[in-house]
């Protein structure tokens, strides 16, 4: 089976209380709606207490074009994943000459060459790592990226993959537009990278940590509309529906119950929960789908008040914390994630130790 080796995470350069953005956002936006208190509420309600950003809260106070806004992107995502990759492979006691493959994950700006490319120049990777950008799986794409690197490392029990997966959400932060959408998005979203490094079931590696046993994908049809962006002159505006809760509690279930069916399991063999939080409702929505208990969700809760919705790496932030905690061997756990399409990605999980 696949083995998730480590995963190590990298913050953005700017820590921001919640408290601050609310200043922020009241300044800003506070002419436009008669309900400017009432609406700030989300960013209570919502229990973030600090979130990391690319560029300090001033720099938000005025108007960004989609190309500054961009060329920060490209230069953020390479300083902060060149540090998560060297900090994974530092960890497994890999070198990058190592590295068969490279999966690199992000939907919150643009790079042609994408940012893996950029990250193997700086970091004298060999010429021929096989490189897998995939974009535009936002909030879900952190479990997707595990979950291709499993499918990769089935084809090549000897490979050796890193995924890394990077966001900068803050960058697409539009100053004009004055939709509830915007603002609950301003309220939630945040930056971070994580790395995690994949190998095969015959690759050379030792240590603890989780093999991937299974893994699903699932696109509810016709439901672009549900979560994304709209790209428009100025860059990307966040599209987040309203019914994403309801639309998790009344289609997830299912699709999880169809995923324990296949692989022949059940709920009750879910040790660790390790969910990506998408928000405070979208972590009760999971509990009330898959009627489990809240205590499974403390990590990602704890995660998203430490750091925000940072979209795909979230779900690896939450991953790490669970594999601190040295889970017992033979334990297992269901990674997911939910992002636009609206999709679903879940991997069957086991907790033990792989000998070189």
């Amino acid at each position: 089976m696949p083995f998730i080796r480590n995963v190590t995470t990298e913050n953005a350069p700017y820590k921001v209380d919640q408290q601050r953005t609310v200043e922020v956002v009241r300044n800003l936006f506070g002419e436009h709606f008669s309900d400017i208190e009432r609406l700030l509420k989300v960013f209570d309600n919502g229990e973030i207490e600090n979130r990391y950003f690319a560029a300090p809260l001033e720099w938000f106070e005025k108007e960004r074009g989609l190309e500054e806004k961009n060329q920060r992107y490209i230069d953020e995502a390479l300083a902060m994943g060149s540090r998560a990759v060297e900090r994974c492979l530092q960890d497994a006691g890999v070198s990058q000459d190592d590295v068969d493959a490279f999966i690199f994950v992000s939907s919150s700006g643009m790079s042609t060459p994408t940012i893996d490319a950029r990250i193997m120049n700086q970091l004298k990777f060999p010429s021929h790592v096989k490189r897998i950008p995939l974009w535009g799986l936002g909030c879900a794409g952190g479990a997707a990226g595990i979950s291709r690197a499993h499918d990769y490392c089935l084809a090549y029990p000897e490979a050796k993959v890193l995924v890394l997966c990077i966001e900068l959400c803050s960058l697409t932060f539009q100053r004009s537009d004055v939709s509830k959408s915007n603002l609950v998005g301003t309220s939630l979203f945040a930056d971070g990278a994580a790395c995690a490094l994949v190998t095969g079931e015959q690759a050379d590696i030792e240590g603890e940590g989780f093999f991937t046993q299974a893994t699903q994908s699932t696109l509810m049809a016709d439901s672009e509309e549900v979560m994304g962006w709209d790209v428009k002159d100025e860059g990307l505006h966040v599209v987040f529906s309203r019914d994403i809760p309801s639309i998790i509690e009344n289609w997830l279930k299912p699709n999880v119950d169809e995923f324990l069916t296949a692989i022949g399991k059940v709920p009750g063999n879910i040790n660790h929960f390790i969910a990506h939080p998408g928000g405070k409702k979208v972590l009760t929505a999971y509990e009330n789908a898959l009627e489990i208990d809240t205590e499974k969700t403390d990590i990602s809760r704890n995660v998203l008040a430490r750091y925000g919705n940072m979209s795909s790496p979230t779900v690896l932030y939450v991953l790490k914390e669970f594999m601190e905690q040295q889970p017992k061997h033979n334990s297992e756990g269901l990674l997911t994630a939910l992002g636009p399409g609206f999709s679903s990605e879940l991997v069957w999980l086991e907790w033990g130790a792989m000998d070189a």
